[in-house]
Formats: C-alpha cells, structure tokens, sequence
C-alpha cells in the first residue's frame, strides 16, 4: 500500500480480491479491526501503517522504517543500478528492498543520506516550503585567504543566478574551517550546486561529504558505508524549530 490515505473498504477489497460491496458487510458485523478497535464505518480512512485484521488475521501490519548511512564516494543514490553499487546495496537491513531514499548525494559526494518507507515523511523533509538546512563539509583545490573570504560568504549569502535553470539559489551560508575546508549550509538542492557556486570562483571542488539533515548529524560512530536505524526522537526532531508566529 502507498503512503496515501485509502478507504477501508477498498483497501480490503484489493488486497483480498473482492468486490467493495463484499467488504462492507464484513465491516458492518465488525469483522475488521483498524488498530485494535473495530471499524467504525466502511469510509474510515486508513493508511500504509494502519494495522488492519479480519477475523482476527493481520490484512496489514507494516512497520515504519527510518535509517540512516554514511555513504561512500562511488556509490550511487538510487535503489537499483545496473552499473553501479547503491546505497540499497550496501544496507544489511531486512527490509530494505521496502525503503526510499529521502533526496539524493551526488555519486562522487560521501555522508548523510536518510532512508524510509514512509512517503509522508520523506515528502515532508524534502519539500520546499520547510526550508530544511542540508551541512555540508567542502574541500577546495584552492585556498580561501582572508582577503577573499568576505566576498565568498557575500556571493553565497546573495544567491547566485544559475541560468541553465533559471533561477537564482536561495541564500547560503558559508563557514571557514581551514584554508581549503569550509562548511556551507544549503536550503535546496540544485544540480552539483555548492560545485557550481565555487566554480564562480574558479575554484574546484575536490572532496563533499554530507554532515547534518535538519537537526539530524551523521552518527560520527558510523564507518563508510555503515548504517542504522533512527531512534523515534531522532525522526521527530530532525525538523526544524519554527519561529512562534505569536
């Protein structure tokens, strides 16, 4: 079942074969039950982690799933490859044939890449309007002196227009670890965008590794390649505070 909402009655007449007109009269005498209680109607909304019996047998009983893994430089973000290994294909996980990747890391780029089976969420963290910030740690071919790093923060806070698309980046934000290191804060996306802002400035991107989604970090315990699952607080709080709007 997709993550999208479905009735009850067709739900069960599609997975079971059966005409809906079938169904109801088994929701009708409470033969179904939507999460432990008995249905309360044949219109009842359900969802794909609804549990749903009939007769006291599981019609659905999935899991939500949230992982996360560091992935590696050369693997690709995608499920299936027929050229390349992805990150599907390095998860251990039982049930990662089941699962999506939340946005996608460039197949030369390393880091945090989140995994799920739940639409809902995954649409939520990479929606635009959430404006979720995306860390990323940049290794450059050539330095950031003092004497250009404000001009580098400046054109990165401004937006730079990219005219194959159009459009103008929302503004970034821009850190300076070491000569050749730096952290830039993303909001979006774009193709190759933090390769695209520093060739600007003439300036390669050798090395991008992901750190953070949200108020999710990489798990600095986890090795190239390495996953796990989210603890429930960590799916929670991965977005974002709001500002009270009062």
């Amino acid at each position: 079942m997709q993550s999208r909402r479905a009735r009850l009655d067709r739900f069960i007449a599609s997975h079971l074969g059966i005409s809906r007109s079938a169904v109801r009269p088994m929701v009708a005498r409470g033969r179904v039950a939507v999460d432990g209680v008995v249905a309360r109607g044949s219109n009842q909304l359900i969802d794909q982690f609804t549990h749903v019996t009939l007769d006291n047998q599981t019609v659905q009983a999935n899991t939500p799933l949230y992982l996360m893994i560091n992935k590696p430089a050369g693997v690709v973000s995608a499920t299936v490859d027929a050229r390349h290994t992805t990150v599907i294909d390095l998860l251990r996980h039982p049930e990662r044939h089941s699962l999506h990747i939340v946005g996608r890391l460039d197949f030369n780029s390393s880091g945090l890449v989140l995994l799920t089976n739940d639409g809902r969420w995954s649409r939520q963290l990479t929606s635009p309007e959430q404006k979720i910030p995306k860390l990323y740690r940049v290794t450059l071919e050539n330095p950031i002196t003092p004497d250009n790093v404000e001009h580098y923060a400046e054109a990165f806070a401004a937006g730079m227009y990219f005219a194959y698309e159009a459009i103008t980046t929302r503004p970034a934000q821009l850190r300076i670890v070491s000569d050749h290191v730096v952290e830039v804060s993303l909001v979006e996306g774009r193709y190759h965008q933090i390769k695209r802002m520093f060739g600007r400035f003439h300036n390669r991107v050798i090395g991008l590794h992901r750190t953070a989604i949200g108020n999710l970090a990489l798990d600095p315990e986890l090795e190239a390649g390495q996953s796990r699952e989210l603890a429930a607080r960590e799916v929670l709080t991965i977005f974002p505070a709001r500002p009270d709007k009062g």
